[in-house]
């Protein structure tokens, strides 16, 4: 589908003006000039659908039932490029993996190669760069995929963990966001799922390839994490099989991917103490990650926005591991320490200002401090960059 000439002459609503929004905006101003366009802020009540040919909605609006007149820029863009897309999602490292597959396609497949989508500018900023052969590498969240009715010709869906029930709910709900990548897929495209997912309810028609743990260490990696080797083997994977890289190429590429910014990120040392930004990890499952992956932990910061998810798979991880310090804050810092024996060894404190100040003297030096919430930073940050960045600065301040 030509999405100018679908959305030209149409009257537009564009339901929401952050980042997003205003892409749309601009998107429509630029390439559909006889559209009308009106953009609205409020409740769905407030909306008159009967006004508009075509409701494009921002992803974090939540709506959780399916009307065909609304749509949003990743439907858009799908329908348009589809044939083109590496689609990723997952609970956890679908930021990662995107990385990781933009640079070694961008080295290795000898096509111009995008990557858009959660993890950078909205897609329809990317529309004019679009030829013919150019790949796509697209991070899709749950809420992009939710009312999606495209999947990309290439799918990728690492995992799925409890996760967003603040927003859907039900975790059916929420899986079935995360299916929607497969669900529309045809017999001539390509699904690479992870050996833990379950695809039950989704009859995709693609090539189907399942990725297990990568128990050893199989990849040169600079980037931090046992969890990295499993997302390399998706990328190698990918890149060998479906773009036909030389397996060697896509080997070197791949050892010259650094962490992302506040993954894993070692942001400094002070008094002899290491400390890295993990602000990205929002469930319990990142956090036992991020304590493997870093050489002599000693102090662990956890605690953030209580949107209602399972922690006690952290909590025995914490009654197993008593050789860590933690540190305890926010709504469900106060949660999980609420849900644990008292020791010497566990602090519940206020605020990340504290938690610093509390690691400071908790934390020897040679030792290492990770902040790992394994919660949201809504409520009190903007989003979890904002709080990686507020970390840096009381640490390093």
């Amino acid at each position: 589908m030509d999405i100018v000439q679908y959305l030209n002459g149409k009257r537009i609503l564009i339901w929401g003006y952050g980042r997003e929004g205003k892409s749309t905006e601009s998107f429509l101003t630029t390439y559909c000039s006889s559209a009308l366009i009106e953009v609205y802020e409020g409740d769905r009540a407030g909306i008159d659908e009967e006004k508009y040919d075509v409701i494009i909605k921002s992803p974090g609006i939540p709506m959780l039932e399916y009307n065909p007149k609304y749509t949003s820029q990743t439907e858009l863009f799908l329908s348009q490029f589809r044939n083109q897309v590496v689609g990723v999602t997952g609970t956890k490292g679908k930021s990662t993996t995107s990385t990781m597959l933009y640079h070694v396609l961008s080295a290795c497949s000898g096509k111009k190669t995008l990557l858009l989508g959660n993890i950078g500018k909205p897609c329809l900023d990317y529309y004019g760069e679009m030829s013919e052969d150019t790949i796509a590498v697209f991070e899709l969240s749950c809420h992009q995929l939710f009312h999606t009715k495209v999947s990309p010709h290439v799918a990728v869906l690492l995992n799925i963990f409890e996760e967003h029930l603040d927003y859907y709910k039900t975790m059916d709900r929420y899986v079935a966001s995360k299916h929607a990548i497969a669900k529309y897929q045809e017999a001539d495209d390509f699904l690479y799922c992870g050996s833990g997912v379950d695809l039950s309810g989704v009859e995709a028609k693609a090539k189907r390839t399942v990725i297990a743990p990568v128990t050893e260490k199989k990849y040169e990696l600079k980037i931090l994490g046992e969890q990295n080797q499993y997302n390399a083997e998706f990328v190698y994977r990918i890149a060998t099989e479906v773009f036909g890289c030389e397996p060697e190429g896509v080997k070197a590429a791949l050892s010259e991917v650094g962490n992302l910014p506040h993954r894993l990120e070692f942001i400094g040392e002070k008094d002899g103490v290491r400390y890295y930004d993990d602000s990205i990890a929002t469930i319990p499952e990142a956090v036992i990650c991020a304590v493997a992956a870093i050489d002599r932990v000693q102090t662990v910061i956890i605690g953030g926005m209580d949107r209602g998810i399972d922690y006690s798979v952290l909590e025995q991880f914490i009654k197993d591991n008593e050789q860590y310090t933690y540190i305890f804050m926010y709504d469900t810092g106060k949660r999980i320490y609420g849900a644990l024996e008292p020791r010497k060894n566990y602090f519940l404190v206020e605020d990340l200002e504290a938690a610093v100040k509390t690691a400071k003297g908790a934390t020897a030096a040679g030792m290492a401090c990770v902040m790992s919430p394994a919660a949201p930073s809504y409520g009190v940050f903007k989003n979890f960059e904002e709080r990686g960045e507020k970390f840096k600065e009381y640490v390093m301040g």
